[in-house]
């Protein structure tokens, strides 16, 4: 009978040579298991930080698709609708006059020139500043 406290040996009617291959055994299942564990451990985290960035990609699909949506109410109001038909195409509503203006250069070719612009300088630095403290 065995006392309190005494430790017991699990092969026992096993002989000592058998006791080493059992017990080699027993330590290379463990390191089996331990490097199965790391490698699942690892995997896990690779997985994590797959998932984190598919979902900060679906973040920011779901942020694009929001200011689609904006843009897509602002392009079917009738007033967006009603300035593209006056700008693109030139229509007006009925009794509107419409008043197409050339360009600058054309508006500046035609327009009669004032012998004083063409004759007179710009002022120099030093006047510009005597007139302002005048």
């Amino acid at each position: 009978m065995r006392k309190h406290g005494e430790k017991t040996n699990p092969f026992l009617g096993i002989s000592e040579g058998m006791q080493k291959y059992a017990r080699l055994a027993v330590v290379i299942l463990f390191v089996m298991l331990g490097l199965s564990l790391l490698g699942n451990i690892r995997k896990i985290s690779e997985a994590d930080k797959k998932i984190k960035a598919k979902e900060a990609q679906v973040e920011k699909l779901r942020q694009e698709n929001e200011e689609i949506k904006k843009r897509l109410e602002g392009v079917t109001s009738e007033t967006y609708i009603e300035k593209q038909l006056r700008d693109s195409l030139g229509l007006s509503k009925e009794g509107e006059i419409v008043i197409v203006l050339p360009d600058k250069e054309t508006l500046k070719s035609l327009a009669p020139k004032l012998e004083e612009e063409e004759n007179s300088l710009p002022d120099t630095n030093w006047k510009m500043w005597l007139k302002l403290f005048r």
